[in-house]
């Protein structure tokens, strides 16, 4: 009774909200062509000049691996004199190189640290939003003062507290660190507040545990925000460098952006394989970005609940 109840209450503020946003979007599209042809036409060509400037470093990575050998630093925009694209397959068996243990490494510390990220910092994000305990907002401040301080900073005691606990050369001594994010905490926080308290009290009445109202109210509600930090955490986990640098010891248990580095040398880069591996480390972000793209679409209903 009590989630067919909780249910019906949100379908209905999603719909009201949904109905809202059409509203804006409509006001919106009256404004876009309120106004006259030359100022579309310039904010379209200012538009599209920051599309070439942003995509140009993209484009430059694609032409530099399919140079040949040899041929890395012509400055034309296609390689010369054909497309190398065995340098993919020469890149992959690069001698001393162990790119698929490294690319499994990647995934499963990226997987795994996001998956507990988000867990923890939903349920603290719950906790800030929705509970009154003294203290709350003094600790809440702490958190967020923990943002200003770099890693580069804490990196020596991090790495002497994962040595201790024998976590070096361990998943567990790069995944551990960052399962704890003061942005997180953050973001879920204030996205949650915006979930009205009376759904939870409708929830309590009829007898819902907290743990329930959490994983029934809460998270189905705060989709766009878990999407957001699990896209952002995933990209921060996969692009990682300095931590699995500090961590990892043993060749094997290299994470993929440690092993791209292999192809730069102390007298020579070898720039065609290394942005070859490039291209490869970037594809699973790409597929991350898709899959949880639905969920932003899904979540415009939810989005008009705030306020």
């Amino acid at each position: 009774m009590m989630v067919e109840v909780t249910k019906q209450e949100a379908t209905g503020a999603r719909i009201g909200g949904l109905r809202q946003r059409r509203a804006r979007g409509a006001d919106e599209g009256e404004s876009w062509r309120d106004l006259s042809v030359t100022a579309q036409v310039t904010l379209y060509a200012i538009l599209g000049a920051i599309s070439v400037l942003m995509l140009f470093p993209f484009v430059w990575m694609v032409v530099t691996a399919l140079r040949p050998s040899g041929y890395e630093t012509l400055q034309t925009l296609i390689p010369q004199p054909y497309l190398a694209f065995e340098n993919f397959g020469k890149a992959w068996n690069y001698r001393g190189t162990f790119f698929t243990q490294w690319t499994i490494n990647s995934v499963v510390i990226s997987f795994v640290a996001t998956a507990l990220a988000v867990i923890l910092n939903a349920l603290s994000g719950f906790a800030f939003a929705k509970y009154s305990f003294p203290g709350r907002d003094i600790l809440f401040l702490c958190v967020l003062a923990t943002m200003m301080v770099p890693f580069q900073v804490i990196m020596i005691p991090v790495y002497v507290t994962i040595a201790y606990l024998g976590l070096a050369n361990n998943y567990w001594g790069v995944i551990l660190p960052s399962t704890a994010s003061a942005f997180g905490i953050f973001l879920m926080r204030q996205f949650m507040q915006s979930i009205p308290d009376e759904l939870l009290d409708a929830a309590r009445i009829d007898g819902a545990s907290e743990l329930r109202i959490f994983r029934q109210i809460i998270v189905p509600l705060s989709m766009p925000a878990v999407a957001v930090f699990a896209i952002l955490h995933f990209l921060h986990m996969w692009n990682d460098y300095l931590l699995p640098l500090l961590v990892m010891t043993r060749r094997q248990l290299f994470t993929l952006q440690i092993g791209i580095v292999n192809f730069q040398g102390e007298y020579r880069a070898e720039w065609n394989l290394m942005m070859s591996m490039v291209i490869v480390s970037i594809i699973p972000t790409i597929l991350i970005f898709l899959f949880f793209q639905r969920y932003f679409v899904r979540g415009i209903a939810m989005t008009g609940m705030k306020g």
